[in-house]
């Protein structure tokens, strides 16, 4: 049953909106991730990062309940997914967007039906409700309005980004989890994405957990990081904080010769 967008708020006690203790994940006996602690505080930007093939997708995935956890609790809102009752998933869903890698578009929908997908299956909206929100969100991501009528195929690589990312916001989440937003994107498309995140970070109190490989994204609007190595979270703070780590791959990574440009 279709119900109307229901806002969490998580526990006056704690400003920690997603908290992962313990987590293990493992694929055909292949251990992933071991004992994995992360904290995601609310209002922020979080950049994830690891080398490539560590888990960090698989992370988020379990996150969203897309993979199975052999062991641990990941509470969302203040909730464990794991344990809450259907009721409580369907607003923990409600209040939770998604950008996969490339988009994802549906290549047979026009850009405003894939906008109209998440207030489809949660919201019961009268149709030209729902056409006027998803112009809304055209807007809000710096996309003209044509651009609702055409389909993925006939966009830019940037426009199906934005238009991915209009979708992701369709119901007004508080937490947005962006995988590798800026991959593929010229230097100055990047930068202006970056830009969009954080003002919309700013103008609609988002929660942002990126997956990225983009160190200018890292250094120009991450509030913190967290770096993924050894099957769990090696290290979360600042970009100070990464800087002054002595983990081999964390100091190639931050200060490698692509880090020594934009180190300020």
């Amino acid at each position: 049953m279709k119900t109307s967008k229901t806002k969490l708020i998580s526990n006056a006690a704690s400003d920690i909106i997603l908290s992962a203790r313990g987590v293990n994940v493992s694929f055909s006996g292949k251990s992933i991730l071991e004992d994995l602690d992360l904290d995601v505080y609310r209002g922020e930007i979080l950049g994830f990062v690891g080398a490539s093939g560590t888990g960090k997708s698989v992370l988020m995935r379990t996150i969203l309940n897309l993979n199975n956890h052999a062991k641990g609790e990941i509470n969302l809102f203040g909730v464990s997914y794991s344990k809450a009752s259907e009721e409580e998933r369907n607003k923990i869903d409600q209040n939770i967007g998604v950008m996969f890698q490339q988009g994802a578009l549906f290549s047979s929908m026009s850009v405003l039906d894939n906008i109209m997908v998440p207030m489809r299956e949660y919201l019961d909206l009268p149709q030209k409700l729902m056409i006027e929100l998803a112009q809304v969100k055209l807007n809000l991501v710096g996309l003209p309005l044509d651009s609702g009528n055409k389909f993925p195929s006939q966009l830019s690589g940037g426009m199906v980004k934005r238009a991915a990312l209009a979708r992701a916001l369709a119901l007004d989440p508080d937490l947005l989890f962006l995988d590798e937003p800026t991959s593929g994107l010229d230097p100055i498309g990047a930068a202006e994405f970056d830009e969009l995140i954080e003002t919309l970070r700013n103008t609609m109190g988002l929660t942002v957990y990126m997956v990225t490989h983009d160190l200018d994204s890292l250094f120009s609007v991450c509030d913190r990081v967290a770096v993924l190595a050894d099957k769990k979270v090696l290290v979360q703070g600042d970009i100070e904080t990464m800087l002054s780590q002595k983990h081999e791959w964390v100091r190639s990574y931050f200060h490698g010769k692509r880090a020594r440009q934009i180190v300020r």
